[in-house]
């Protein structure tokens, strides 16, 4: 079952971001949705090293929610910078440290990180013990490092780690 299925998450995640893309629910787009969400994991089979697993979807739930959040908010105040002019910006770059282990939980942080508006992940450590992240914005390195790690850090190591 496992070599048909290998992501049995995976696939309905993907079908509803395929219905996203179409903004459609007819049903030739639900079945080839579905079909996508199957295909997909199963012939990238080889390339993912280990198998993902989930320790709480409750957590995980909580972090898309918080990730949402977070963006919205972040969009609004990015405007609101540019609107300012590039005056009142104070760019810095701050190293976090890590108490992630797991690839994909150092992989998802540094992308959820990417994709929130006004910070960007710059680099990981060879040792994998930090990840050097730039702000547009921040006139306290020590609170941004706090809230990365309370509300991504924290979460990932819940949702991916044992």
């Amino acid at each position: 079952m496992k070599r048909w299925l290998p992501h049995p998450l995976l696939t309905p995640v993907l079908a509803m971001v395929w219905l996203l893309l179409n903004n459609s629910l007819e049903p030739g787009q639900i079945l080839l949705g579905l079909l996508l969400g199957w295909a997909i994991p199963r012939f990238t089979l080889p390339f993912w090293p280990e198998r993902v697993r989930f320790y709480s979807l409750r957590a995980a739930a909580r972090f898309a929610a918080v990730f949402l959040h977070d963006v919205v908010i972040a969009n609004l105040a990015v405007a609101r910078l540019i609107l300012a002019g590039p005056r009142r910006l104070r760019p810095c770059f701050v190293a976090v440290p890590l108490d992630l282990t797991n690839d994909l939980a150092i992989s998802v942080l540094a992308n959820t990180i990417c994709l929130t508006p006004g910070t960007v992940s710059a680099r990981l450590s060879a040792d994998r013990r930090s990840l050097l992240v730039h702000a547009l914005d921040c006139d306290d390195p020590a609170a941004l490092v706090t809230e990365i790690k309370q509300r991504f850090e924290t979460p990932l190591k819940e949702i991916l780690e044992c």
